[in-house]
């Protein structure tokens, strides 16, 4: 983490980005590094790349990386700068100012967090921001089976959750090893879990 005596706004955030440092969020005003194994930028890629082969096979209107900066706030009203680990956006959106830097504050309409320790930010933390963002899809990837058996069950195996934005409130699917995962975003997607682990170079995961 990279102290500062000042909490820092979104904006100040973005002045002051460490570049060339690797990926930092910004929580309760300071910059907190983001760091993430192979595995995890194994399954980021491989979504990536699915994603953008999806819309330009159906010619849709989006933009899909890894390193866009959202802007959320929390229930508090503070701010915060994410970096999901996969974002899709509307090319409207992202072409309507290219000269900036690549932070956006409109709602994405995808967003995608792979699993690691801190596990409770995607399904807490997270999850309430981009609910109040207006993310219209948010796809969490535990391809650790990382999280407690409140949310996978027991046995723990891997899981992707699937949330779509309904009347401005999150309503979930769950996604287990063959399952095809519904997308709202890309209703034609032909992808499973599986089909994730494997992108991971861990191979299946149960206990």
């Amino acid at each position: 983490m990279i102290s500062t005596s000042i909490k820092l706004t979104f904006e100040e955030y973005l002045r002051q980005y460490p570049q060339g440092e690797g990926k930092f969020e910004l929580i309760h005003g300071e910059f907190v590094k983001v760091e993430a194994i192979r595995a995890h930028k194994n399954v980021a890629r491989f979504l990536v790349k699915a994603f953008d082969r999806e819309s330009e096979r159906l010619k849709l209107d989006y933009i899909v990386d890894k390193d866009i900066i959202i802007r959320t706030l929390t229930k508090e009203e503070q701010e915060r700068g994410r970096i999901p680990d996969v974002s899709v956006v509307k090319g409207s959106i992202w072409n309507a100012n290219v000269t900036t830097y690549g932070a956006i504050i409109e709602p994405l309409e995808l967003a995608v967090e792979v699993t690691s320790t801190n596990w409770d930010d995607d399904y807490i933390d997270k999850l309430d921001e981009y609910e109040r963002l207006g993310i219209q899809e948010y796809w969490i990837v535990d391809y650790l089976a990382i999280a407690s058996r409140n949310y996978l069950g027991n046995p723990k195996v891997p899981t992707v959750f699937v949330y779509n934005l309904i009347d401005g409130k999150y309503e979930v699917k769950s996604f287990r090893e063959q399952d095809i995962i519904t997308s709202a975003i890309f209703p034609e997607l032909k992808l499973t879990v599986a089909h994730i682990l494997d992108a991971s170079g861990i191979g299946k995961i149960g206990y």
